[in-house]
């Protein structure tokens, strides 16, 4: 049992961790990439600001296991709206060095949903 929660410790240290580098970059630089993305597929500019919730508050919820479902549910969602936004072309291509093109985004998403089905395990603020 300690095993199974360590390794829910780790997995929510890292998806939140990595995760947070993204949000801190874009709080750094802007998401004026972004904005133009969000605009140009139609939608309104205001959903631009999401990306903070996804990239900043959902992770260190994460890391500190503060329902953690619900923010690794954020990121997934954040991740889903980002494949969308950028990548929904390559999603069966191949990138640099053969890798799937889609695999960073992919191990975000993928991370993010194992946590939802996880739960945050006992090294948690509030366990779920």
């Amino acid at each position: 049992m300690m095993s199974e929660n360590l390794g829910k410790l780790i997995l929510r240290l890292m998806l939140g961790g990595l995760m947070l580098f993204h949000g801190v970059h874009k709080a750094i630089h802007g998401v004026g990439f972004i904005k133009a993305l969000v605009v140009a597929h139609g939608l309104p500019e205001f959903v631009v600001y999401g990306v903070y919730v996804g990239e900043i508050l959902a992770p260190i919820l994460l890391i500190l296991g503060w329902r953690s479902r619900i923010w690794a549910g954020v990121i997934a969602f954040n991740m889903i709206v980002a494949i969308y936004l950028t990548q929904l072309s390559a999603f069966v291509n191949l990138g640099g060095h053969g890798a799937w093109a889609l695999e960073v985004p992919m191990f975000y998403l993928l991370s993010a949903l194992a946590v939802v089905l996880l739960g945050s395990g006992k090294y948690a603020i509030a366990r779920d």
